[in-house]
């Protein structure tokens, strides 16, 4: 197996992470070596430490998954806040209490935060950077009434006056704006999920309906847990941390439902570029690296000025959305020496700065070139094709209906004057001479009549036109002057017209050219048709056990057929060794 293609940059962010993950198991122990667990709610200090390594795992595992986006981050700090607020608050050191105090509601706004910038990492539109602007002074100035002006608190060294006027007007003030705050939050939120494509809303509506039940429960859960249900404290401390415990999981899982790949920085996706070997698909590389599933690359063709995938089919791309301020698509365009020669459509949701997927296009920028020229050929060749198609459509219908008009028109006439001619040598009076000649006229009207009616076969057979390709084959095989057996498979149905008439008509005349082959010059006893119906595809099978040596090159027959199977995008295989007979295989695509 080749080795994982890990570039100096992503090594170093590799490190950076790991020392970000030693940091924190430092931290965790610290903390647990501080908290007073001896006593009977030791159990519960020490979760403390427990849930500020699960914020360190969520978030790292973010982060590492998705180092451009800014979600891991956002996940640590708001484990920082907690270890902050919740931890050092329980130790029994003065200073770490005191910082403890003034933190006590910070994981609160670092949720609020994380719920405004979620999947991105990033805080979209004025409102959303006022409301978490609002929740951090809530948690953090709003704070102060309770340990400037409240002589009943765990931290004297930080009261400035006993004043319980002060601290009820800033208790009033905090629950004001924070039920603002959550109120604003809920708002936003609502009018995002309302915009954003039905396929992100799986992955937003559970993330964002906890973080606010988070949220509004923390700051009341004594009120509620206590006050209504009456359970013990301990338990109350309990569901708490548990609550705060599973927001960096929901943050996380949030991520990883979101369908964020594992990617590097940009220079991992130009070290990809630089091996040689094949490669997977350019628009599935971008995909990867930039983590959006649903990334799209189309491919300029300036001689239609228009955009195709890779595949040459047309796609329709809106530009001038590099930056898209709602939740829909965003589109940058990849130019190569002030060419347009692509565009990469991202989901604006997942990828809120356009510089990195501008980045991103210019790191590809040749090979997205390289491919515009073959999707470029493949639109030509998609294209002939239809061309093709549509040409072989009209012959056949045009040969059709010359059928049918000798058939209904010339053909009847002929049988008519037939009979009249049969009828002037019948008549009553009629000399001798006059019978014999009538008569003989007769015969020749029907001699006629029989060439015409060979001539309709050969344009267009009649059962093939009013019955099918099945009744077709099978009066061609019966005609044989050799043996020749058919096979037909349970799907083609005779009296039906379940195929294209394209399709028909090619079949048929395939194994009419093959048989008559055989019969001219293959000097075989036996001959086999084999016709079915499989999985979209009708494959034709002929043997015949003659001398064999027949080339697929060689005569216009076999030649003119392959052909004619190419136009509508099938396959004609020629197996024939000297001595071994004559096989020929066709598949015809039904779609």
């Amino acid at each position: 197996m080749a080795p994982a293609l890990r570039p100096p940059l992503a090594h170093s962010l590799d490190v950076s992470l790991r020392t970000v993950l030693g940091l924190g198991l430092v931290l965790a122990g610290i903390l647990a070596a501080l908290v007073p667990w001896e006593g009977p709610a030791g159990w519960l200090l020490l979760l403390f430490p427990g849930i500020f390594l699960v914020y360190l795992g969520a978030g790292l595992l973010a982060w590492y998954r998705r180092p451009s986006n800014r979600m891991g981050p956002l996940i640590l700090v708001a484990g920082v806040a907690l270890f902050l607020g919740g931890g050092l608050w329980n130790t029994e050191v003065p200073a770490l209490v005191a910082v403890g105090a003034v933190c006590s509601t910070l994981v609160l706004a670092a949720t609020v935060h994380l719920l405004h910038a979620f999947p991105s990492g990033r805080l979209r539109g004025r409102a959303s950077r006022a409301t978490v602007l609002g929740a951090y002074v809530t948690a953090l100035p709003l704070q102060a009434p309770h340990y400037l002006f409240d002589a009943q608190g765990q931290v004297p060294g930080l009261l400035v006056a006993d004043s319980p006027e002060a601290l009820a007007l800033g208790v009033a003030v905090q629950q004001f704006t924070g039920a603002a705050v959550m109120v604003a939050t809920a708002i936003i939120l609502t009018r995002r999920l309302l915009r954003t494509e039905r396929r992100h809303r799986f992955v937003l509506v559970p993330v964002s309906a906890y973080g606010i039940f988070a949220v509004i429960f923390t700051p009341f859960s004594s009120s509620v847990l206590g006050g209504l249900l009456h359970l013990p404290a301990m338990l109350r401390g309990g569901i708490q941390l548990a609550v705060l415990a599973g927001i960096p999981v929901a943050f996380a899982l949030g991520v990883l439902r979101g369908g964020f790949a594992r990617t590097g920085q940009l220079e991992e996706l130009g070290t990809w570029l630089g091996v040689s070997g094949p490669k997977h698909a350019l628009s599935v590389a971008l995909s990867g690296t930039l983590g959006d599933p649903s990334l799209e690359l189309s491919y300029w063709v300036p001689q239609r000025k228009s955009f195709v995938d890779e595949q040459g089919e047309p796609v329709a791309v809106v530009l001038g959305t590099e930056r898209d301020t709602g939740e829909g698509r965003g589109t940058v365009e990849v130019e190569v020496d002030g060419r347009r020669v692509g565009a990469i459509s991202y989901d604006a949701a997942l990828i809120a700065d356009p510089e990195l997927v501008r980045t991103a296009g210019r790191v590809v920028a040749i090979a997205v070139d390289r491919e515009r020229l073959t999707a470029e050929l493949r639109s030509n060749r998609a294209a002939l094709q239809r061309s093709r198609e549509r040409l072989v459509n009209a012959v056949d219908r045009e040969r059709r209906r010359i059928a049918q008009d000798l058939h209904d028109g010339l053909q009847m006439r002929l049988v008519l004057l037939a009979l009249d001619a049969q009828r002037l040598g019948n008549a009553t009076g009629t000399t001798e001479e006059m019978s014999h000649r009538a008569t003989q006229l007769r015969r020749e009207i029907d001699a006629a009549a029989a060439d015409l009616r060979q001539l309709v076969h050969n344009v267009m057979p009649a059962a093939l036109i009013e019955q099918g390709l099945a009744a077709a084959v099978e009066d061609l095989t019966d005609r044989m002057p050799i043996p020749t057996s058919l096979e037909m498979g349970p799907e083609i149905i005779p009296g039906t017209r379940a195929l294209p008439p394209a399709v028909e008509s090619t079949a048929y005349f395939v194994i009419a050219e093959a048989l008559a082959n055989t019969v001219k010059h293959a000097a075989a006893e036996s001959a086999a048709v084999r016709v079915a119906l499989d999985d979209g595809q009708l494959r034709l099978e002929v043997h015949d056990d003659g001398v064999g040596g027949a080339r697929q090159n060689d005569g216009a027959g076999l030649r003119g057929l392959s052909d004619r199977v190419e136009v509508l995008a099938g396959r004609l295989d020629v197996t024939s060794e000297p001595g071994e007979g004559t096989h020929i295989t066709v598949e015809l695509p039904c779609a």
